[in-house]
Order: structure tokens, then C-alpha cells, then sequence
């Protein structure tokens, strides 16, 4: 448990909140006593134990932190979800989703048994834990495999809204299919900053294969651009992975007041004049916002390159759940609001945006359906977007290992299949 074998990491992770663990062991002890299976009884006590004390808890970060003593990592995602939902990272443009690094899950089904699943043994579950949510079991252990991987290249850097056109230009650029590099990782979008009464661009840039201290030449046009903000900005930095995400984790808390945190996704593929009508809507977005006591209104744009999902680790990307795969040969674009407010009064002005964006995307013919899991809100519907194929198959999986539904109707949390009657 938490060691390295050859090319695997293998990670032990207990992650339920205890409403779900009462509803699913009682629901193990039910059919314990249906069956009469005098030791399911123990194996129920022992896991309710496990989860309610946390005693099989590894902490997933620590453990692949361990790995750079290897010159080896393992892609994590930036949700703190492993990983249900896609799972995007650092690596993701050359590794591929989060999910589809999973060579073997265990899982606790819903009448109590626990299985493997991997591509050959419960070939299906594999399938369908990459990308289904928590519709068919509790994920108890889950096997990654790893990567030979050095120093990053990291920067964070902000410019003004007169360089939004050269903002533009540039990320329209470099994220075309034969520009791409698959060592680059970034987002790009704006942000309206309350407190500071200002609205800025912002460009988080990381490159896995960089050359000495040396800046990614794709990125030298966007250090270029003014800056609005040093202060606020980082240099680049090269560094391992693990130093990386513990100063991640470092920024000053936002101020108590916000007590509201949301993000909401939505996807379109990538165009010069797309950008340009993201970038007008949340303009048109602000007034609604300026006055909440609180407010950090944010539109965050990040590629979905072919290589995510179609690459040397999942061949024609039909590994997973998603639904991607060849059903628009294009570049994407992950499009989501990040805001964070004091009160749900004003939760109506994150989908007033979202949906001028997809109507926006629509207007042009380059939206997508797909909804990405990981930063989804909860009133989206996550597992629809992946298309019919794909839901006709995770309801036949959910037939399979979780007939009553107990997953669907008593566990709280997630995005649920819809019922195919």
C-alpha cells in the first residue's frame, strides 16, 4: 500500500463523507442478513471501521511526492477527486485524462462484495469508473501508473484588459493543432477582483519538459505582454512537482466573507473569434457582480487537446466513459467560471453567464456538449453530455453491479445516470 513497483503506484484511498458510509453499510448489513452470510458481517464492521476512522488512509499527494526521490510522477488532477470525472493536470496534454492513468481499481459494490476491475477483470467497471461518477461503487484502491518526469516550469503572470486582443491572438496560436505542444499545460481567462476594484487577465503557464531555466519559447510572447500586477505575479520558477504544489497551496485565504465557492463548465472549440465572445461576455457579466460584498468573478479557459483523450496511453480514447472520442475532430476549450461570492442570492448571475457563453459558442457553431465532471455545478447534467452511446452504456453497467440503484437513489453527492425506462 502507497509503494512503487516497477511502473505503478499504488494508492489506498477512503474519501465518503460518514451520511454515505451509515447509508451504504446499512445497506451492506441488509443483505448480509437476507443472505445469512455470517462473514459478511465482520467484512461490514471491519470497512465501516476503516472509513469512520480513516485507518486505510493514505494521503495521495504525500505518496506521489515520494515518487520525484525516483525521478518519477504520477498525473494527479487539480479537483481533489481520484478520479472519477476525467481528471485534468499538468501532464494531461502528454499523459492523458487523470482517469485513463488508472490501471486497476478495487471497489466496495453495493451488496457488499469487493472486486477488481481492470482491463481484463471487470473490463466494463474499468471502463465505466473513468468518467461515471460515483454510480457503482466505493472506490477503495487504485493502482496509477507512472512516468519518468524531472523539473517543471512554472509561471503566473497578469496584464491589463487593453492587451485582451494580443491575449487573443497569442493563445489562439498556440493552441492550434500543428502548433501544439503537448509539454504545455495553461489556462487563460479574466478576473474582476472585488477588493481591488480591477479587472484583469490572467495566464497560469506550465511546461513539463523545460530545458535548463530557460522560458518555453511558446510562452515568451505572453511574458512579453505589460504586466498589470507584479506583485501579485510569480516568476517563472523550475522545480519539482511537489514543491510546486505546496506553494499552490500557500496563497493568503480569500477573505472570510466569501463564503461561496462554484464552478461551472462549459466547452467550446477554440477560435480567434470565440475567445473574443468569452471575453465579451463576461465583460457584459459585471455589472451584475460589481457590487456583491466579496466578489472574485473569474472566467478560466483551458485547452482539451486531442492528446488528452487520444494519445499513446488509451489509443483512439474509447478507454473511458467521456464520450470524446471521435465525436468532434477538433480542438477544445474547457470554458468555467470560478467565482466566489458571500450568498446565494446572486447564484443567478453564474448561469446568466455560462449560458451567454454557450449561446454565444452556439451563434458560431463551435459549442460542445461536453460537460467536464470535476468542475461541473450542481444543477448540470454531467453523464447526458457524454453522449447517447456512452449513457446506454453505463446503465447497462449499473444493471450489472448495482441493480437496486442503491448508489443512484441512497448516496448523496455526485452526478447520477438517469434511468434508461
Amino acid at each position: 500500500m502507497g509503494t512503487h513497483r516497477g511502473s505503478l503506484l499504488h494508492c489506498r484511498v477512503i474519501a465518503l463523507e460518514n451520511d454515505a458510509i451509515d447509508c451504504l453499510v446499512d445497506r451492506f448489513l441488509q443483505e448480509i442478513e437476507r443472505h445469512n452470510m455470517k462473514k459478511g458481517w465482520v467484512i461490514a464492521d471491519l470497512f465501516r471501521e476503516a472509513l469512520k476512522q480513516n485507518a486505510e488512509f493514505d494521503n495521495f499527494a504525500a505518496k506521489a511526492g515520494q515518487l520525484r526521490k525516483s525521478s518519477l510522477s504520477v498525473a494527479g488532477g487539480r479537483a481533489r477527486r481520484l478520479d472519477s470525472g476525467g481528471g485534468i493536470s499538468f501532464f494531461g496534454p502528454r499523459e492523458g485524462w487523470t482517469c485513463d492513468q488508472v490501471t486497476q481499481f478495487e471497489v466496495v459494490l453495493a451488496n457488499g462484495s469487493v472486486v477488481g476491475a481492470n482491463e481484463k477483470e471487470n473490463a466494463d467497471l474499468w471502463w465505466g469508473l473513468r468518467g461515471g461518477s460515483n454510480n457503482f461503487g466505493i472506490m477503495t484502491s487504485l493502482t496509477f501508473r507512472t512516468f519518468e518526469q524531472g523539473l517543471l516550469w512554472t509561471s503566473m503572470t497578469f496584464n491589463p484588459l487593453t492587451e485582451v486582443k494580443n491575449q487573443v491572438r497569442i493563445y489562439a496560436r498556440i493552441m492550434a493543432a500543428e502548433n501544439y505542444d503537448v509539454n504545455a499545460s495553461f489556462l487563460t481567462g479574466w478576473a474582476y477582483v472585488g477588493q481591488m476594484g480591477t479587472t484583469v487577465i490572467l495566464n497560469q503557464l506550465a511546461y513539463t519538459r523545460p530545458v535548463g531555466n530557460e522560458v518555453p519559447p511558446l510562452y515568451q510572447p505572453i511574458l512579453d505582454l505589460p504586466s498589470a500586477s507584479p506583485s501579485l505575479a510569480t516568476p517563472p520558477v523550475v522545480a519539482n512537482m511537489s514543491t510546486i504544489a505546496q506553494n499552490s497551496t500557500s496563497f493568503p485565504p480569500q477573505p472570510r466573507q466569501a463564503a461561496r465557492y462554484m464552478t461551472v463548465p462549459t466547452c467550446f472549440v477554440l477560435t480567434e473569434s470565440m475567445l473574443r465572445a468569452a471575453h465579451e461576455a463576461f465583460t457584459a457579466s459585471l455589472p451584475l457582480v460589481k457590487d456583491v460584498p466579496g466578489i472574485m468573478w473569474g472566467v478560466n479557459i483551458e485547452p482539451i487537446p486531442p492528446s488528452m483523450w487520444s494519445n499513446k496511453n488509451n489509443g483512439d480514447g474509447r478507454t473511458n466513459a467521456l464520450g470524446l472520442a471521435g465525436r468532434f475532430p477538433a480542438r477544445r476549450w474547457a470554458c468555467f467560471l470560478s467565482p466566489v461570492w458571500a450568498d446565494a442570492d446572486h447564484d443567478d448571475a453564474a448561469r446568466s453567464l455560462i449560458a451567454d457563453v454557450e449561446r454565444r459558442a452556439k451563434g458560431q457553431g463551435l459549442y460542445d456538449p461536453y460537460i467536464y465532471l470535476d468542475y461541473a455545478a450542481p444543477w448540470q447534467e454531467v453523464p447526458e453530455s457524454y453522449g447517447e452511446e456512452d449513457v446506454g452504456k453505463l446503465q447497462e453497467l449499473r444493471k450489472r453491479v448495482d441493480p437496486d440503484m442503491v448508489f443512484t437513489h441512497q448516496v448523496k453527492g455526485g452526478f447520477k445516470i438517469q434511468s434508461s425506462e
